[in-house]
């Protein structure tokens, strides 16, 4: 039912079963997917030092995103929502999977340090990105702040069925795979004489982080992404004890911020000369994240200090 063509008649149906708007039974679901899907993976980015290869990742998606859009109308001269919302995501995930390999691979082969091959990556990707987003922007009347930025308020129901599968698939990975992520986090050499497959993993993960860029967008936004992959994670090891508890603390800082923030954007209104102003729901969400860290930070500062004194 949830790829059905009309999927805002599909949203509507469903919220009216419960007693809700479809868009905010929509908003609801994206943030909660997305909270979850960057809470699960989040300890696996800080812990392997990975924040600015997240960050590069999430900033080649504007490329991604302008050559979808080029590729859609190259294929189909005027095209449909079911060939423009199948066709475009698989594309943006394609050149995600691309750009963060050939980093990956130049940064394994040309020794240079990892900032310098990600800076090279990231400026190409940029550059080629505005370029093409210019012209796009000016024939077909396209505007990209809306993957800039992002709303869960417009998800559609194909993006919930992504990020459910999404979920579905890092359940997965994890399962397979978080301890040794982990052990690699601590020391690469020891991992690989304990016959880990460090290298193949570090694909594997640059592959699976190409996929939660470019599919979240749609609910959190190409600049704000990497703050929802990389906060959270940092709050939750300023309280954590250890590392299961880092993990469950990294999940749940990113629910509840998530949903939070996306009440406080709907029911906050700021009045200026008799206007109102209501805040973006992904700003919310992420601004409340950072305040959270800042506290995490206090409380972890405070507690260091009873340990002193006892």
């Amino acid at each position: 039912m949830l790829l059905a063509t009309d999927d805002i008649s599909t949203l509507e149906h469903l919220g009216s079963m419960i007693g809700v708007q479809g868009y905010q039974l929509g908003s609801f679901l994206a943030v909660l997917l997305v909270s979850i899907i960057v809470g699960m993976i989040g300890t696996l980015v800080v812990g392997n030092r990975m924040a600015f290869f997240s960050d590069a990742m999430a900033h080649c998606a504007f490329a991604g995103i302008a050559l979808g859009y080029l590729m859609t109308f190259v294929f189909y001269s005027n095209p449909k929502y079911d060939e423009y919302h199948w066709l475009l995501p698989l594309i943006m995930v394609g050149f995600g999977s691309l750009i963060g390999i050939g980093i990956a691979f130049v940064r394994e082969k040309s020794g240079l340090a990892d900032d310098t091959v990600i800076g090279v990556f990231f400026a190409g990707a940029i550059g080629f990105g505005a370029m093409l987003l210019t012209g796009l922007e000016r024939k077909r009347g396209f505007n990209p702040e809306g993957f800039m930025f992002g709303s869960p308020l417009f998800v559609k129901s194909i993006d919930l069925v992504y990020l459910l599968l999404l979920v579905i698939l890092i359940i997965l990975f994890l399962w397979r795979h978080y301890n040794e992520f982990v052990f690699s986090s601590f020391s690469q050499s020891l991992a690989k004489s304990r016959q880990i497959p460090t290298s193949k993993n570090h694909y594997i993960f640059i592959l699976l982080l190409a996929l939660i860029v470019n599919l979240a967008i749609v609910a959190v936004g190409v600049l704000l992404i990497n703050a929802m992959l990389i906060v959270p994670a940092a709050t939750g090891s300023n309280l954590a004890k250890n590392l299961r508890q880092l993990f469950w603390y990294t999940i749940g800082i990113s629910v509840a911020c998530s949903i939070s923030g996306l009440m406080i954007s709907k029911r906050l209104l700021l009045t200026f000369y008799g206007e109102s102003i209501r805040f973006g729901p992904s700003g919310t969400i992420i601004c409340l994240t950072v305040a959270c860290f800042f506290v995490s930070m206090l409380i972890a500062s405070l507690n260091q200090s009873r340990f002193r004194n006892s």
